[in-house]
């Protein structure tokens, strides 16, 4: 147990330096470390669907072609990601007879456009707020829910989905998303407004991870992948920001329409 805990500690905070470094440096490092994640997630996908070996990299070369796209030198944030996108979805469909591993596409790639958009937002440090409110309060919740389900135990959320989450896992998670939001609030500028949908945003971040929990359970599998040690895939350890991420830039964006 403690040296789980001690793996899944490490790990953890050698991505959280990672994501860090890449938020900072903004432009093309942090949308290239986007691209490797979301090829990666593609793959573990493809697994979890019970893809074969060939459909597995086709959808992973398909899903590269919308995200290199949103390169800053490239496309961006414009219409041709989303054709892109969709020719990818449908060529990885009719290809493989396989539409959930198809999915994969908006899965992925909508999470990254957020994630883009959100870290564009001029000035530069108020992109990288953004950017760090939407993927830390994902850290803040799994953090909370991770050390308040252990604390307290009680009620199962979903049992049949995900045994080891709880109720107070759950409240825990949100306390703590809304934790992180007021403190960007009062000392970073976060509009109060979104800082008060950081709970919502935990919420979603949790239905994420339930999300990929439900898929895992249909593969008939513990972790989406083993490349990283106490987190098992890149999918487990993403799975929250996948649903957060979009919720956060569509609540910016009636902000900004609201102001």
């Amino acid at each position: 147990m403690v040296s789980d805990l001690r793996t899944r500690t490490i790990v953890g905070v050698a991505l959280i330096t990672m994501a860090l470094g890449a938020l900072l440096a903004g432009g093309i490092i942090f949308w290239l470390l986007l691209v490797v994640a979301g090829v990666l997630m593609q793959g573990e996908w493809g697994d979890l669907t019970r893809a074969t070996a060939e459909q597995r990299k086709a959808a992973m070369f398909s899903i590269s072609i919308p995200l290199a796209l949103l390169c800053p030198l490239a496309a961006g944030i414009d219409w041709p990601v989303l054709i892109a996108g969709a020719a990818a979805f449908f060529f990885i469909a009719f290809t493989s007879r396989n539409i959930v591993l198809a999915l994969g596409v908006p899965y992925i790639c909508i999470p990254v456009t957020a994630l883009l958009f959100l870290r564009g937002q001029p000035p530069y440090a108020y992109g990288l707020l953004l950017a760090f409110w939407a993927l830390g309060l994902v850290w803040a919740t799994d953090i909370g829910a991770y050390f308040a389900g252990r604390s307290i135990g009680g009620p199962k959320l979903a049992p049949r989905i995900s045994p080891s989450k709880t109720w107070s896992g759950l409240a825990g998670g949100v306390l703590a998303a809304l934790m992180l939001g007021f403190l960007l609030h009062r000392f970073a500028g976060l509009p109060i407004q979104l800082a008060a949908a950081s709970g919502l945003l935990a919420v979603a971040a949790q239905l994420g991870d339930l999300l990929e929990s439900a898929m895992k359970r249909r593969a008939g599998v513990k972790d989406s992948g083993t490349m990283l040690p106490g987190h098992g895939g890149v999918l487990d350890r993403l799975d929250g920001v996948v649903a957060a991420a979009p919720l956060a830039a569509l609540c910016y964006i009636l902000l900004a329409q609201a102001v």
